[in-house]
Order: structure tokens, then C-alpha cells, then sequence
């Protein structure tokens, strides 16, 4: 009777010693699984974007972002021109959007644009502007050469497309020469509505979008199409980008119906 009582307590003590290392394994083997699963990575996209697309592209950036978790876009906001000459010079950059069409065919020129993935975006339009408590309600361009207007803001021409559209209109209009002394260059188009709302000049040149944002600002001109460039916002994904599936995946999203309505919200007419 002593010797089966020893025999059931050995088998019972068998059948625990199983189970323990049984669970044991299992917990090792759950360890060496989750060391040795990979961590997704965010696949960061950098977009070079001129100045006049910041608030559209950072709402977009919120919702891309939210349907599209491993993807981070990095925005440089700048002149067009100056995005241009980084690009140009081998600065990274996986998408570049522009607000003029002969600085971003340099890049397509230089062989640097991917030919299957760009194209035109939107349009804008050239506006006059001055401080919400100027008592100037509506004016002309051509009244710019006012006693009164002392100071004017535009971008500088070689860099800033926005100063460049406003060069083209006043030497069509013949007052570029008569207004240079009173004019005052900016690094983009965004310093030209800050001087304005600061009320460090009397009047700036921008887009019909910048002004829209601000409510310190009031459009009183509007710059005849005819004398300027048409204002063209190209786009393409970098050839030598790092990530070119990502950057093609969000060119084609920047295309979509959803893109569309959130840059005309902001004033952009879209192709």
C-alpha cells in the first residue's frame, strides 16, 4: 500500500513538473517573440512648400497623417525660389510645391522632377493690400504712387514668386521705376502680410490666399491678370527621394477630391 501511494505521489509531481516548464516555455517563447518582432518605423516625408500654402498644407498634413499613421510629413516653408536653389544644391527633400511654374521647370530642367508624378495644382491672384485702420477703402495700383503711400512690402522679386507677379504688374503698368525707392523686399510672401498687419508699411503686394487669413489686413485692389504671369502652384515628387512610394502615394493624395476641397477653403482655385 506504501509503495502505490509513493508511485501516485511521484507521478502526480511528474505531471506538475511538466506543466511548469510547459508554461515556462511558453513564456519564453512569448518573450523572444515580442524582442524579436519589428518595430514599425515612421517613414518621414520631407515637403518643400511655399510660404502661401502653409495653412492648407498643415491641415492637410493632420488628416494624411491620421489615415496614414506611419507616415510623418516634415514641412519647409519658404520663398519658392529659395526652396528651389536648396533643392538644386542637394538639400533633401521628397516633394516640392510650388507657387511658380519657371522656378520649379528649373528643377525638371536639371532632370531632378520625377516626369511621371507632376503636374499643376492651383491658381491664385495678386492683391493690394493695407492696414485694417487705414482709411483707404479702395484704390489702384497706380495710386500707389500717392504722396501718401510711403512705404510698400513685396517679396523679393528673384526669390519670392509674389515679388516677382508684383515686378511683372507695376513695370506693365510703368511704375516700377517711379515706386522702387519706396519699396521694401522681404524673404517671402508671408513677411510682406506681417509688415502689413504690424503696420510697418503702408501697403504690401500678396495673394488674394494670404490676405484671406488675416484679420488685421484689407484688400483694396485687385492686380489685372493681364499684367502678370498667370500664378501657377506646380508640384512633383523628387527623383532621388528616399522614400519614393511614400512621396508618390501623397502627390497623388495632394490630387484627390478631399485635397482639393481643403485648398479651396483657403481661397486656391484648383485645376
Amino acid at each position: 500500500m506504501r509503495k502505490t501511494i509513493v508511485v501516485l505521489l511521484i507521478f502526480m509531481l511528474s505531471i506538475l513538473s511538466a506543466c511548469a516548464n510547459e508554461k515556462t516555455t511558453s513564456n519564453d517563447d512569448q518573450q523572444v517573440d515580442k524582442q524579436t518582432s519589428p518595430t514599425l518605423e515612421k517613414i518621414e516625408l520631407t515637403i518643400s512648400a511655399a510660404a502661401s500654402l502653409n495653412e492648407a498644407l498643415t491641415e492637410i498634413k493632420a488628416i494624411y497623417e491620421n489615415k496614414n499613421e506611419n507616415v510623418a510629413l516634415l514641412f519647409n516653408f519658404q520663398g519658392s525660389g529659395a526652396l528651389q536653389q536648396q533643392i538644386s544644391h542637394g538639400a533633401p527633400a521628397d516633394l516640392f510645391f510650388s507657387a511658380a511654374e519657371d522656378k520649379f521647370n528649373l528643377l525638371v530642367e536639371e532632370g531632378r522632377i520625377d516626369e511621371n508624378n507632376k503636374g499643376n495644382f492651383l491658381k491664385n491672384q495678386l492683391v493690394l493690400i493695407v492696414p485694417n485702420d487705414n482709411k483707404i477703402e479702395s484704390m489702384e495700383f497706380k495710386d500707389l504712387a500717392n504722396e501718401r503711400i510711403e512705404k510698400i512690402a513685396v517679396g523679393t522679386p528673384e526669390s519670392v514668386p509674389a515679388g516677382q507677379y508684383a515686378k511683372e504688374s507695376l513695370e506693365a503698368l510703368g511704375l516700377w521705376g517711379e515706386l522702387e525707392p519706396k519699396l521694401i523686399f522681404t524673404k517671402d510672401v508671408r513677411q510682406v502680410l506681417t509688415y502689413v498687419e504690424t503696420n510697418n508699411v503702408d501697403a504690401g503686394i500678396v495673394y488674394k490666399t494670404d490676405a484671406a487669413i488675416s484679420e488685421n489686413v484689407k484688400i483694396v485692389a485687385e492686380a489685372d491678370e493681364q499684367t502678370h504671369t498667370p500664378i501657377i502652384y506646380p508640384a512633383g515628387v523628387l527623383k532621388d527621394s528616399k522614400q519614393l512610394e511614400a512621396a508618390r502615394a501623397f502627390f497623388h493624395y495632394l490630387k484627390s477630391d478631399e485635397a482639393k476641397k481643403i485648398f479651396e477653403q483657403y481661397g486656391f482655385v484648383s485645376f
